[in-house]
C-alpha cells in the first residue's frame, strides 16, 4: 500500500531528474522504449517528452552502430552483468552528433523481475576534444622531437634508464632506438667519468638544483668520442614526484675545433705583434745605445791620446760620463715601461719639486720653450718616487717641447682633485695630485690619442726614439697607485695628467744624508769581498772600493766566495746578483747560514729581486763610486759588531 509520505518523495524525486539539465536521465521499459525523459536529455538530444516517450532508444545511435546491435548489446549487458557503461558518438534529433558517456543500469522488482532500464548519458564532446586536442599536440612535439637531428633529445627514468630516442641522438651516438631504450644513459660517458660518478652526480644536481649543465668528451656506439654540451632537467609531476629527466646534448666538436684554430691563430698573431715590438724595441734602443756608444768609446779614445800627449782629458772624461748617464735614463725607462723599476714612495712635495726642476727644463729644453708653472699656494704632498716623478715629467716636457718645433708655451700646473668612487674607472676613491704639462702644439687626432700610451708607438721620425716615453710615464704612475690621462684635439695642442694619490699624514720625508757625512762615517778601512762573474765589472768594483781605502778581495762566482769565507771572515760582502749557478741572493742565504750576522750588498741591473732577499741592502746598476761608498757606509751602519777575520794569501 502506497502511503502519503511514499508519494509525496516520489513526486520529489521525479522533480529533481526533471530539473537535471547537465544529464540525461530516462527510463526505457525492457524492451528499450522510452518511458520517461528530463530536461538535460531534451537539451542535449533535442527531442520534445511527446516526441521520444514511446520510441525506441536505438535512434540515439549512429547507423553504423545499429547495424553492429550495440543497442541491444547494451540492454543485455545491463540486465547480465548489473550495468553498461561505454563512450561513443550519438546522434540528435537534427542530426547532429555528440560524444557521450552512457551509463545503463537494470530497474528490477523486488522479486528480481526486470521493470526496464535507468539511462544516464553525459555530454562529453568538449571534453573529449580537449582530450584529442591535447594528443594531437602531444603527437605533434614527438614528431617535432623525432625530427630533430641537431640535438640528441631523449628521457630517462629517475635511474638514468633512457626511455625514449630521437633522431638527433642516434646521429650522435650511433645508437638505434632500439638498441639503446632500456639502457642506462651512463656508457655515453667515459671510463674515467664513470669511475667518478659523473652521470650520477649529473642526475642527482638536476634534482636537487633544477638543472645540470656542462661539457665534455662523450662516447659513441663506435667507440669514438666528441665534446658534448649537455643539459639535463628534471621532470615531476604537478604534485611534485620526479617522473624522470629531459637529457640534451649538442655536438660541440667542430665548434671547438674551430675556436682552437682561432685561439692558434690568436695567439700566432699576438707572438708575430711580439716579435715586432721586440724588434721595434731593439730597434730604437739599440740606435740610441749606439749614439751613446759612439760618444762614450770616442770620448775616451781622445782621452788616451790626449792622456799620451800629456793634454787635458777632463772635457772627454765629462763627456763619456754624460752619456753613461743617458744610458742609465734609458735602463729606467725600460724598466718604467715593464712596470719593474723599484721605486722608493715617500712623501712629495710636488710643487717644491717642480721649482727645484727649473734648471734642469732650461738646459733640457732649450730657449725655444718657456716654462710656466700654476700651483696653488697650499697643495698637499703625493705618494710617489721623487727622483722617477723628476723623469716623468721631464719625458712629458720633451714630449711637450717635440709637439712644438716653432717653440711655445709649455705649462705644468697642479690641483688637488677629490674623487668619488666608480668616478674614474681606472682609480679608487679617494683625494689625489693631478699633476698636469700641457703644449701648444698640433694637437693629435682620435686614432693617434688612442694608441699615445701604447708601448713603442711614436709620430717622430725613425731613430729619434724608442716609443717608451708615455708607456713609461703610464708605468710609473700605475706603481705609485694612480693613472696617466691624455686630453688632446688637432690644433688646440695636449694636456697630459699624472694622478698620483695624497700621501697619508703621518708619512715622513725620507731623510737626506750628505755624501761627506757617509764617507766620515765610512773612514774606518774595511775588509771587503767583492763578487761578479763579469771580469770588467768586478774589477771596476774593486777598484772603486779600493780607492775608498778598503782591502778588497775578488771572487768571481758564488762558489768561489764560500770557499774564501771559509779561510777567514771579513766585513762586508758585494755581490752581484744574476751569476750562473749561484745567484747573488742564493750567497746571501749561504753567508747568513755559514756566517750569520755578517753583512751582503746584493747589486743588481734588474728591478726585482726574490722576496726573501728584498730586505737585503741593494745597490741598482749603473752606479758610480759615490753610490757605492754611499751604500756600504749606511750597511755598515746598522750591522752588528762581530769578530774580523782577514783573508789571508788567497
Amino acid at each position: 500500500m502506497i502511503t502519503a509520505t511514499n508519494q509525496e518523495s516520489g513526486n520529489r524525486f521525479e522533480l529533481l531528474v526533471q530539473s537535471v539539465t547537465d544529464y540525461a536521465i530516462f527510463m526505457l521499459d525492457p524492451s528499450g522504449i522510452v518511458a520517461s525523459w528530463n530536461a538535460g536529455a531534451r537539451r542535449f538530444k533535442g527531442y520534445e517528452a511527446d516526441e521520444i516517450i514511446g520510441q525506441h532508444f536505438s535512434r540515439f545511435y549512429t547507423a553504423e552502430d545499429q547495424a553492429a546491435g550495440i543497442p541491444a548489446i547494451a540492454l543485455r549487458t545491463a540486465e547480465h552483468e548489473g550495468r553498461f557503461e561505454a563512450e561513443g558518438w550519438r546522434v540528435r534529433k537534427d542530426g547532429g552528433c555528440f560524444w557521450a558517456n552512457v551509463v545503463i543500469d537494470p530497474i528490477l522488482a523486488p522479486n528480481g523481475q526486470l521493470l526496464g532500464f535507468a539511462k544516464v548519458t553525459r555530454d562529453l564532446t568538449e571534453r573529449r576534444a580537449a582530450q584529442e586536442a591535447l594528443r594531437e599536440s602531444e603527437e605533434r612535439f614527438r614528431l617535432l622531437v623525432q625530427s630533430v637531428t641537431d640535438y640528441a633529445i631523449y628521457m630517462v627514468d629517475p635511474v638514468g634508464t633512457v626511455t625514449s630516442w630521437n633522431m638527433g641522438a642516434q646521429r650522435f651516438k650511433g645508437y638505434s632506438a632500439e638498441e639503446i631504450v632500456g639502457q642506462n644513459f651512463a656508457r655515453f660517458y667515459s671510463e674515467e667519468d664513470r669511475l667518478a660518478g659523473l652521470p650520477s652526480r649529473a642526475l642527482h644536481t638536476a634534482e636537487t638544483a633544477g638543472r645540470f649543465e656542462a661539457e665534455g668528451w662523450r662516447i659513441r656506439k663506435d667507440g669514438s668520442r666528441f665534446w658534448a654540451n649537455v643539459v639535463i632537467d628534471p621532470i615531476r609531476t604537478p604534485d611534485g614526484r620526479l617522473l624522470g629527466f629531459a637529457k640534451i646534448t649538442r655536438d660541440l666538436t667542430e665548434r671547438r675545433e674551430t675556436q682552437r684554430a682561432l685561439d692558434e691563430a690568436r695567439d700566432a698573431i699576438i707572438q708575430t705583434q711580439k716579435m715586432d715590438a721586440i724588434g721595434k724595441l731593439t730597434g730604437g734602443v739599440a740606435h740610441d745605445f749606439n749614439n751613446l756608444l759612439a760618444v762614450i768609446v770616442g770620448s775616451l779614445d781622445l782621452a788616451r791620446q790626449k792622456l799620451a800627449s800629456g793634454g787635458d782629458i777632463s772635457r772627454y772624461l765629462d763627456n763619456a760620463m754624460t752619456a753613461a748617464d743617458r744610458g742609465a735614463t734609458l735602463t729606467q725607462r725600460m724598466l718604467a715601461f715593464a712596470r719593474k723599476q723599484e721605486l722608493k714612495l715617500q712623501s712629495v712635495d710636488c710643487i717644491a719639486l717642480v721649482q727645484g726642476m727649473a734648471e734642469l727644463f732650461r738646459t733640457t729644453l732649450g730657449t725655444a720653450a718657456a716654462i710656466e708653472t700654476r700651483f696653488p699656494l697650499v697643495m698637499c704632498a703625493a705618494h710617489a718616487d721623487a727622483a722617477q716623478l723628476e723623469l716623468a715629467l721631464l719625458n712629458l716636457a720633451v714630449n711637450a717641447r717635440d709637439a712644438m718645433p716653432d717653440g711655445g708655451r709649455i705649462i705644468v700646473e697642479a690641483s688637488e682633485v677629490i674623487l668619488a668612487q666608480g668616478e674614474r674607472p681606472d682609480l679608487n676613491a679617494g683625494t689625489y695630485i693631478r699633476l698636469s704639462v700641457v703644449d701648444e702644439g698640433e694637437g693629435m687626432d682620435a686614432a693617434t690619442l688612442e694608441r699615445a700610451r701604447e708601448p713603442f708607438f711614436t709620430t717622430k721620425g725613425v731613430g729619434k726614439g724608442t716609443g717608451l716615453g708615455l708607456s713609461m710615464v703610464h708605468g710609473f704612475a700605475q706603481q705609485c697607485g694612480g693613472s696617466l690621462t691624455i686630453a688632446s684635439e688637432p690644433g688646440q695642442g695636449t694636456s697630459v695628467s699624472l694622478w698620483l694619490p695624497v700621501a697619508q699624514a703621518d708619512a715622513d720625508m725620507l731623510p737626506i744624508v750628505s755624501f761627506s757625512e757617509e764617507l766620515a762615517e765610512s773612514d774606518t778601512p774595511l775588509v771587503i769581498l767583492a763578487v761578479d762573474d763579469d771580469d770588467l765589472v768586478l774589477t771596476n768594483t774593486a777598484g772603486m772600493l779600493e780607492e775608498m781605502g778598503h782591502t778588497v778581495f775578488q771572487a768571481s762566482s758564488g762558489a768561489d766566495a764560500l770557499r774564501l769565507l771559509e779561510q777567514g771572515r771579513v766585513d762586508l760582502v758585494v755581490t752581484d746578483h744574476a751569476m750562473p749557478g749561484m745567484t747573488g741572493a742564493q750567497l746571501a742565504d749561504a753567508i747568513g747560514q755559514m756566517l750569520p750576522g755578517l753583512p751582503v750588498i746584493i747589486i743588481t741591473g734588474f728591478a726585482q729581486l726574490p722576496p726573501h732577499a728584498s730586505q737585503r741592502p741593494r745597490l741598482d746598476k749603473p752606479f758610480r763610486q759615490a753610490d757605492l761608498a754611499r751604500i756600504v757606509a749606511s750597511t755598515m751602519r746598522i750591522a752588528p759588531a762581530g769578530p774580523d777575520i782577514l783573508l789571508r794569501d788567497c
